[in-house]
């Protein structure tokens, strides 16, 4: 199973933001299939690694990844107009071959998941119905199909915007620096812990010494 894979009609993208800011009905995906082949063997190298399947946002792995020519991986996809602006309705999620959500949905109960336990029960809907509300019909049509309106999403999609990566950007800062504050609290508490260990041992030492001096 993969994460932040997909298709937009009927090409496959991976998706680097679920989410755009101040749009949250708005996605950045990417073609891979328009990539150079070292640009696309760039990108699924990052997918496919341990900090891309661990990572939430996938952009935050991408832009740690430092191509063979020394430019940033995000900035170069970027600069080239290989990030897409799409609906997040219109994405449909492929983990694997036998499981498929709307990405709309799967952001939604992500974010249910983090305020408290009624995700969970959606992940297990979604999972059992791949993805949709109903396995079978919704307002007329098959939900197993990609809709129509894909299909002409895929030919009216907007390249991302320096303002928009700007605030992506600021974004990742944001959520980077909340991390590192989480992070540095830790390291704290644990070097005062191991200085709390160091001192109780060396402080039965001495009174293991005291004792044997008495006896």
């Amino acid at each position: 199973m993969l994460k932040h894979i997909g298709r937009h009609g009927d090409r496959k993208v991976v998706i680097a933001y679920n989410t755009v800011p101040s749009e949250d009905h708005m996605c950045l995906i990417i073609y891979s299939d328009s990539l150079p082949t070292m640009m696309h063997d760039e990108v699924m190298k990052v997918l496919e690694s341990a900090a891309g399947q661990s990572a939430k946002v996938l952009a935050d792995a991408l832009h740690r990844n430092i191509l063979p020519d020394g430019a940033n991986t995000l900035g170069t996809l970027h600069r080239n107009g290989w990030l897409k602006k799409v609906q997040t309705k219109q994405v449909i999620v492929t983990p694997n071959a036998k499981t498929s959500i709307r990405l709309d949905e799967l952001n939604d109960a992500i974010a249910k998941i983090e305020v408290g336990g009624e995700g969970a029960k959606k992940m297990a809907e979604l999972d059992a119905t791949r993805g949709f509300n109903d396995p079978g019909k919704q307002k007329g049509r098959d939900l197993g199909e990609p809709a129509k309106v894909e299909q002409k999403s895929v030919n009216t999609n907007e390249a991302l915007t320096d303002a928009d990566l700007a605030k992506l950007n600021l974004t990742q800062a944001a959520s980077m620096e909340a991390q590192a504050k989480t992070l540095l609290a830790e390291a704290k508490r644990l070097k005062e812990e191991a200085k709390q260990f160091v001192s109780t041992k060396a402080k039965n030492v001495r009174t293991t010494n005291a004792k044997k001096a008495a006896a």
